[in-house]
């Protein structure tokens, strides 16, 4: 897999992001991608070549292999990284809309030139609003994810020590035989590595939820003093809606200099009614 390109796109998320947010991105990237791709996948690259059984009958080696590693852990991490980055792409999707409709409107109103795509385009969008909303939840899949994924790895695998010697007496063994794992000691330290990163992404996810719960209050109780609660609330949840009316209204504010000397049409009946 090109992880270079799949950091690319989660990584457009990151300037629309929090502080807490884009620690994470850096811990998913450089503790996890790159220890991932530069020194487990080479632990791991002889896994089942390394896997011995003192026995010759054909197919024990394989059967006892799939008994006791059902997935291998390169795979089941490089599935984990994948569906807890992907909600990061709901913001990315949010913001791409955001920036359709503000095109949308800059072309309608006739200040759609290159300057002002430009400038929408490096736009910063702040996290209020529905924003707010979207990147809420996007923490709140990859935090089920998380937990998801350590839980799915306890039942596979009950002890995050990795044994030497395991017994097999699965078909086609003719007996209960001896199996020997390759490079025990790096797998367990690279196993607790992965384990104890992931729960470092869980503990920052909580922290970012509890952040942008705190702020959204910091910025209620900072309302202006006499506007109602509910209008305030209103407002916010709106911010999206109420951008796109600011667009209409500065529209409005240009139509006059495209109208003048040009004379509407009276209607005849009300010529009559003015006479």
């Amino acid at each position: 897999m090109n992880w270079a390109s799949f950091y690319a796109i989660i990584s457009g998320v990151n300037r629309h992001s929090t502080g807490i947010g884009r620690i994470w991105l850096s811990v998913i990237f450089i503790f996890r991608i790159l220890v991932l791709v530069v020194a487990a996948e080479s632990v791991w690259g002889d896994e089942k070549s390394g896997f011995t059984c003192n026995t010759q009958q054909p197919g024990c080696n394989s059967v006892c292999y799939d008994q006791f590693f059902p997935i291998s852990h390169i795979r089941l991490w490089a599935l984990q990284l994948i569906l807890v980055s992907t909600p990061a792409l709901l913001v990315a999707m949010h913001v791409a809309h955001r920036r359709h409709i503000d095109k949308k409107i800059l072309k309608i109103s006739g200040r759609g030139g290159p300057k002002d795509l430009e400038q929408i385009k490096n736009q910063k969008f702040k996290i209020t609003g529905a924003l707010w909303w979207t990147y809420m939840i996007s923490i709140i899949f990859r935090i089920i994810f998380e937990m998801a994924f350590l839980y799915i790895f306890y039942l596979i695998y009950p002890g995050f020590k990795m044994v030497r010697l395991v017994k097999c007496n699965s078909y086609p063994c003719p007996n209960t035989v001896d199996c020997f794992v390759s490079r025990p000691t790096e797998k367990t330290i690279f196993t607790i590595f992965m384990l104890v990163v992931s729960g470092v992404c869980i503990l920052l996810n909580v922290a970012e939820v509890l952040y942008l719960i705190g702020k959204a209050c910091f910025r209620y109780f900072q309302r202006p003093e006499g506007e109602p609660k509910g209008a305030w609330i209103s407002q916010k949840l709106s911010s999206y809606k109420q951008n796109e009316i600011n667009q209409l209204i500065s529209e409005h504010s240009f139509r006059p200099k495209f109208n003048v000397g040009r004379k509407n049409p009276v209607d005849k009946g009300e010529r009559c009614s003015a006479c």
